[in-house]
């Protein structure tokens, strides 16, 4: 028998407190989408409001090794300039599924997680938000070694760990890449600090009775340098192509699944970076009736108290600075304690 929940405290003792999350209500048997689950008209997705797939994206950054890296290098610039991502097919060794692991989630709430690096959670900040999102997922902070080996989650931990490293080694050649088009220089010491944080996300988003109501992600953009994605083969994920378009004449392209692909995507930090060149992609999960999916970025990010701004060269070469300098940490504070949906987070940073 399906459960059904009297106000917004049962539904979120049943979902946050208790540990159930989005996978709890669908085994339930639930029929319908609770009220706190629909989202309003305009921030509803369905792909009525997309363009065919975008299909030339594909880069191979083996080739950044070869006679073809300048070319390489265009294109991977080319990708970050226009809709901010790409797909390549560097594969990370990691095998399975991981949706049984996800059963396992309750043993990380927050407050009885073994530590805090590692910690369940579903929608964003639920506390606050109005409309919740449709979807459940482990956070996993890379700190180092040790630690993950002792508190990430016995079952995966290991291929977890050899996606982190394979993806790093991966991100710390494209962010080369990246800034030698830009005309900067920057050391290892500069280089590590924009991408010193690395946090696992390990989502599931689980069959929806209703769809059309629903967002597994609201369109956002990601707040670090640079996200790597694994997904599997369901598909939902989409991107904004361009950033100064009427709400009503955007185009949405899918990302289409690819085996063996990883997705990349710029964030919010290369745009304020790059003094705008670069941009941070917009994008936003729909969910499904058919099947349950899942996904798991990895998003690079600098170091808390790290300064970020546009490049000088950038500005000098531009005549103008799009954004003022932050830390990484005010930057993140904001979008947690104000509205963040679409790019409205890259306001703060805005001149």
């Amino acid at each position: 028998m399906a459960l059904s929940f009297t106000d917004d405290n049962s539904l979120f003792n049943f979902v946050v407190k208790e540990g159930n999350g989005i996978k709890g209500l669908v085994d339930s048997g639930i029929m319908e989408v609770p009220p706190r689950f629909i989202q309003p008209p305009d921030y509803r997705f369905n792909d009525q409001q997309s363009s065919s797939p975008y299909e030339t994206m594909t880069i191979d950054l083996s080739e950044l090794d070869g006679p073809n890296h300048d070319q390489v290098v265009k294109d991977i610039a080319h990708a970050a300039e226009t809709l901010g991502f790409f797909q390549t097919h560097l594969k990370p060794p990691l095998t399975g599924s991981l949706t049984n692991q996800l059963k396992k989630k309750a043993t990380y709430l927050d407050g009885v997680t073994p530590d805090p690096i590692v910690k369940y959670e579903t929608s964003f900040i639920p506390e606050k938000e109005k409309n919740w999102m449709w979807r459940d997922f482990l956070e996993m902070t890379y700190t180092n070694d040790p630690d993950a080996l002792e508190f990430w989650p016995n079952d995966f931990k290991e291929e977890v760990l050899e996606y982190i490293k394979t993806s790093s080694a991966m991100v710390n050649r494209l962010l080369r890449a990246l800034i030698e088009d830009l005309g900067v220089k920057l050391d290892d010491s500069e280089l590590n600090t924009l991408i010193g944080v690395r946090v696992v996300h390990m989502i599931f988003y689980p069959i929806c009775p209703d769809p059309d109501l629903t967002v597994g992600i609201k369109r956002h953009s990601d707040m670090g340098t640079l996200t790597v994605l694994l997904q599997d083969d369901v598909g939902g994920l989409y991107v904004r192509k361009g950033e100064n378009v009427s709400d009503g004449n955007e185009e949405w392209f899918e990302v289409p699944p690819t085996k063996g692909a990883l997705v990349i995507n710029v964030g919010d930090m290369l745009q304020i970076l790059s003094n705008g060149r670069y941009k941070s992609a917009e994008h936003v999960v729909r969910t499904t009736s058919s099947a349950s999916r899942v996904s798991i970025p990895i998003f690079i990010a600098p170091v808390s108290v790290a300064k970020i701004g546009p490049f000088p060269a950038m500005v000098a070469r531009d005549g103008v600075a799009r954004f003022k300098e932050v830390t990484y940490k005010e930057y993140t504070t904001n979008i947690r304690e104000g509205p963040h949906g679409g790019k409205m987070a890259l306001q703060f940073a805005s001149t």
